[in-house]
């Protein structure tokens, strides 16, 4: 009966001990996270509720309640679905080769014998650089006029490549130098955050699998991608999320034109240029959703215990 005693003692000890962790943590945490809480939720219902309206800013005396039609006319709209279309075809590319250039930067980084702190700092300068100042260098570099590309590809051609191309004379041509302007910017972020994966790794393992016999490619599929589940999930999720919203770059270079516009830029000229607040709002709530949607499904389809991973 001692040794049983004693070891419900023990339980009822860590469990006490864990339980004021818990309450000492949501003390600390809890006036900020009731702050952050606030100044996220009330913008989020005050866009849902302007989102039952129709109205105009120059006519706010003309504010008519119109329940969802606002969303029926939204989705409805040839515009709204293009907008998605090309917004998706963004994230789809930009993510692929972002993710394979980040993985293949993270494990060059992660084996390289310099130091680590200065080549980090060095690769995060595309990244630190203002997102509208990016645009604008590719509008100029892609452009007819002031651009270098088509010389460059002219002479990597030896000749073969017109040197007065226009890449924003079409969608396609268009989308290409929108979504190399964000791989060229991004990649540096996905490949730090892998490299925060690949960095948990043990050695032992990869090196048990190389005496075992197995392939490089072999470690990289069994080992390695296994063990940084949490940080693919991390870098995926956040870069999806982020590309979803995507904004600045088509703006500077299309403007929209040429079928480049994405659902931010139509959130922002509902809401700006045109001053439909009402419609503006219904495509902002429809923007969060879908960035709750894709959140949601990379989530479970990863299924990674985030807390879990964080202690091992």
């Amino acid at each position: 009966m001692t040794t049983v005693d004693n070891a419900l003692g023990a339980v009822k000890r860590i469990s006490d001990r864990a339980r004021g962790e818990r309450n000492l943590g949501w003390r600390l945490a809890g006036p900020a996270f009731v702050i952050m809480l606030f100044v996220t939720l009330y913008p989020i219902c005050y866009a849902i509720y302007l989102s039952l309206f129709n109205y105009r800013l120059t006519d706010p005396d003309g504010r008519k309640f119109v329940f969802l039609k606002n969303y029926a006319v939204a989705l409805s709209d040839s515009l709204f679905w293009q907008a998605f279309v090309t917004t998706f075809i963004i994230v789809a590319i930009t993510l692929v080769f972002e993710l394979i250039l980040g993985m293949a930067l993270a494990m060059v980084m992660n084996k390289i014998v310099i130091p680590r702190k200065t080549l980090r700092t060095v690769v995060l300068i595309p990244y630190a650089i203002i997102t509208v100042v990016s645009a604008f260098s590719w509008l100029y570099a892609a452009r007819v006029d002031t651009g270098f590309f088509n010389h460059w590809l002219h002479w990597i051609s030896f000749g073969g490549f017109p040197l007065d191309y226009d890449w924003f004379g079409g969608r396609w041509s268009s989308l290409t130098i929108i979504c190399l302007s964000e791989i060229w910017k991004t990649t540096p972020f996905m490949s730090l955050l892998l490299l925060a994966g690949l960095s948990q790794i043990d050695s032992s393992m990869e090196e048990a699998a190389q005496v075992d016999g197995a392939t490089w490619w072999q470690r990289f599929i069994r080992v390695v991608l296994p063990n940084m589940k949490a940080a693919l999930m991390v870098a995926v999720l956040f870069r999806t999320l982020d590309a979803i919203r995507i904004y600045d770059n088509p703006y500077v270079m299309t403007g929209g034109a040429n079928k480049t516009m994405t659902l931010s830029m139509l959130v922002g000229n509902e809401t700006i240029n045109r001053v439909e607040i009402g419609m503006g709002s219904c495509l902002a709530v429809i923007l969060f959703i879908i960035v709750l949607i894709v959140a949601f499904v990379f989530v479970r389809g990863f299924k990674v215990d985030l807390t879990s991973s964080g202690r091992s």
